[in-house]
Parts: C-alpha cells; structure tokens; sequence
C-alpha cells in the first residue's frame, strides 16, 4: 500500500522490501533485524482480501456518506453541523522476529548485541560475485553466514531455503 509518488520516484520492476527491526535496552541497541520481506510478510493479495471485505463492509452501512479513499473508509458529516468525519485506517502490526523465527536454533539470543539478516538464498546467489566473497570474507568468530529453512510467509508448512547473516557479541 505504498503512495504512487514513492512508487515512481525512480525506475524500477521489483524493488527488494526490508524490514528493519531494533530492540533497545537502557537507550542501548541490542538486537537489530534486516529480514526481507519475501520472508517475513505474506503476499500482497493475502491483506487486500481482508482490507477490501472490511471496507465493503463499512460502505454498506444505511444511511451513511461515504468519500473515496484509499484508507479502508471515510465517513463524512458526522456531526449536526456536518463538519467532522472519520477516517477509517488499517494499522497493521507484525510480531518481532525473536518469535517469528524462533524455531531457527542458529540465531543466538544470549549474546548482548547481535544483528541478523533473513533472506532467501536465491536472493543472496543474485548478488555480484565480488559482493559475495566481500561478504564471506568476514566469516569468524563473531559472524557466521548460515543456509536455514524458513516457513514460507504464504504457506507455513511449506519450507523455503534461506540465509542468515549473523553478527553477535558480548558488550
């Protein structure tokens, strides 16, 4: 559901979606997240079916004026004066990763800073090569790269291959 203007403000096909997630402990970052969206939210049409029954549900209200909208609903005139109106917004909420994922056993959860990347590995073959040995060259002690199977976002008995970039340590 994203505004035309940020859909055309460049030139593209497909754009990658990455949602980054951070916990704080005492103003302190502990925990930051990169998950690709492929891995973590479902397709588009699964959230329009329920958006759109939600606001036909809304516009079949009697005697009620609607306006167009691309929010789920807009009820005009409201009041005796006819001034006010509500504006009726879907604010969807995720889970945090710690719970989403926690049937993976490779993501450490005891260190004191960590940062982990979720992506498919299809997605992580396509990047340049050079990119790649960039990346891999940073294997050690404290970062690990791993193929993991993920539940699929669209249908949670189907397993997707994955990869998951790990940074953590002890503060």
């Amino acid at each position: 559901m994203i505004t035309n203007a940020c859909r055309l403000c460049e030139n593209w096909y497909k754009k990658d979606l990455i949602y980054v997630i951070g916990s704080l402990k005492n103003n302190t970052l502990k925990k930051l997240w990169f998950i690709y969206g492929d891995c973590y939210a479902a397709n588009k049409e699964i959230y329009e079916k329920i958006k759109d029954k939600i606001s036909d549900g809304i516009n079949e209200l009697p005697g009620v004026e609607f306006s167009e909208t691309n929010e789920l609903g807009r009820v005009n005139k409201l009041d005796p004066l006819g001034i006010t109106y509500l504006r009726i917004r879907g604010m969807w909420g995720m889970e945090n990763p710690i719970k989403v994922f926690d049937y993976i056993p490779q993501i450490n959860l005891k260190s004191e800073f960590s940062v982990n990347v979720i992506m498919l590995k299809e997605k992580y073959l396509s990047f340049p090569q050079k990119d790649i040995n960039n990346i891999e060259q940073l294997i050690g002690l404290n970062f690990s790269i791993q193929d993991i199977k993920i539940k699929s976002p669209n249908n949670p008995a189907k397993l997707l291959d994955a990869k998951l970039l790990s940074y953590s340590r002890l503060v």
